[in-house]
């Protein structure tokens, strides 16, 4: 059975602005892969994972993500994009004001959740994936670095995504959470959502490994199963 090509980058150029980050980027994921992305700080991870989520634009070449041409997408269609992809970042960008429970509330009405019972059970069900339920009605700041990781994955997973693209998820935190973290976001891949993760922590690529796609010299190199 062939495997289901959720992204597909065929030349493509990325750019910051007027500024030519990356060329020739020729890659595939496929359906409930695991894929890191790895390279030197400014190689262009972040700018490519920005083009995915339609922060930047798409000009040059072909790239389309979950059913979308990123060189042909509408405005109004970058929410629905967006719904189909879960976006963890470093920093966590939990709302302080409010507790996990609301935070993933904010997120579930302001992607068109209106039904209550709907809410809270989508809720419950994601703080079960992360293993979370107890914290529910914690502050962000009353949780551990890992635990506020968690919540951002739970967050990531509220509208079922295709695939996860995860910043440098573990960038903040000890070994043994970063640990956690990535058996976390392995079991996600082994259900079937794709994983993306830029990373520079190459223990981690060592422990669990995946294969690589690497940003050098202003292109992507997709390789096997080795980082160096």
């Amino acid at each position: 059975m062939t495997p289901e090509t959720i992204v597909h980058f065929e030349n493509f150029s990325v750019f910051q602005k007027n500024n030519l980050v990356l060329v020739n980027v020729n890659f595939k994921i496929n359906k409930g892969e695991f894929v890191y992305l790895i390279g030197k700080t400014g190689s262009g991870k972040s700018s490519l994972l920005k083009t995915m989520y339609a922060e930047l634009p798409a000009i040059d070449g072909e790239a389309n993500i979950v059913g979308y041409n990123l060189r042909k997408i509408k405005r109004k269609e970058i929410p629905y994009l967006r719904r189909k992809l879960g976006i963890i970042f470093q920093d966590f960008q939990l709302l302080e004001d409010r507790d996990v429970r609301k935070n993933l509330e904010f997120v579930l009405k302001s992607t068109g959740w209106n039904d209550r019972t709907k809410i809270d059970e989508r809720i419950q069900k994601v703080l079960e994936q992360v293993d979370l339920v107890s914290k529910g009605f914690k502050m962000p700041h009353q949780l551990s670095g890992g635990e506020q990781q968690r919540v951002a994955i739970a967050r990531s997973l509220l509208n079922n995504p295709e695939i996860i693209l995860a910043d440098e998820p573990t960038g903040n935190l000890d070994p043994e959470t970063s640990n956690g973290i990535m058996r976390l976001l392995q079991h996600i891949s082994e259900s079937g959502q794709a994983v993306l993760m830029a990373t520079h922590n190459y223990n981690l690529i060592h422990k669990f490994p995946h294969r690589i796609i690497k940003c050098e010299e202003g292109t992507v190199i997709t390789s096997g199963y080795e980082a160096d």
